[in-house]
């Protein structure tokens, strides 16, 4: 009897041991990602739409310049999603500046045709004595086929750019610090469209040149797959219930027993 009371309590031990390295472990692991994740974090920004810096969605980039600089992030939107692109400035000094200050951020599509806003904060104007300017923009939901007039969004590779549009002259080239993060939802079948494009509107698309940054971490959609199907499947066997219990209720209770069989 002690000797069973010795080994259940050294079984006992024994797993809280364990537990208590697993839980050291995942805590190690999860801070060992934490850091991983902020080293990739990238600190930079382009100049241009050639030399816009890569980034994934829910990732977020940090870059210093001087006011006045265009600043240029790009990231991938596939079909049904409807992504959000956020940006904090982080203004001068406010004893270095000599007025108010109108920011912007605005958003390309892999055509570089200017893609409006449903809705957020796309323009802000910050005081003079304002430390931080806080921008948003929310796109309509990526289609995956559209009209080559409609100018609508369609899965590849989204621009983001980030300027000051209004300040005064004096406050050209002081030192500012920007980051920026894109935030994608996923719309559902109530947006999809029949159709897909050939390939999604990536640069250089064809060619030895096409940007892998640019794709997904899981790859581009194929276009065909959306919950709409669902819905069809679920309205088909309804269909057919329907068609069975209307027969049921007026095929009648067939040939009375009092009828002869040959009448």
């Amino acid at each position: 009897m002690r000797r069973t009371r010795v080994l259940s309590r050294a079984a006992v031990l024994t797993g809280a041991a364990l537990l208590t390295l697993a839980g050291t472990a995942g805590a190690a692991f999860a801070d060992s990602s934490d850091s991983s994740a902020d080293d990739n974090k990238p600190t930079e920004a382009g100049t241009s739409f050639r030399t816009a810096t890569a980034i994934q969605p829910d990732q977020e980039a940090t870059a210093e310049a001087s006011t006045g600089d265009y600043l240029y992030w790009s990231f991938p939107a596939d079909v049904g999603q409807r992504a959000t692109v956020h940006a904090t400035v982080k203004l001068p000094e406010s004893a270095a500046r000599h007025g108010d200050s109108t920011w912007q951020v605005d958003v390309y599509d892999g055509l570089r045709r200017h893609q409006a806003c449903r809705f957020g904060a796309q323009t802000r104007t910050a005081a003079q004595d304002a430390a931080t300017v806080e921008l948003s923009c929310t796109l309509r939901t990526v289609r995956g086929w559209a009209e080559p007039w409609s100018n609508d969004p369609l899965p590849g590779t989204y621009y983001a750019r980030l300027t000051v549009t209004d300040l005064k002259a004096d406050d050209l080239g002081l030192p500012m610090q920007a980051s920026t993060k894109v935030t994608t939802t996923d719309a559902g079948g109530a947006q999809a469209v029949d159709g897909a494009l050939a390939k999604p509107l990536v640069p250089g698309v064809g060619t030895k040149m096409e940007a892998a940054s640019s794709e997904p971490e899981d790859g581009w959609a194929s276009g065909w797959w959306s919950s709409r199907w669902l819905w069809t499947a679920a309205g088909g066997v309804l269909g057919a219930l329907a068609g069975i219990g209307g027969y049921c209720l007026t095929r009648g209770s067939g040939r009375p027993a009092r009828v002869p069989a040959g009448m």
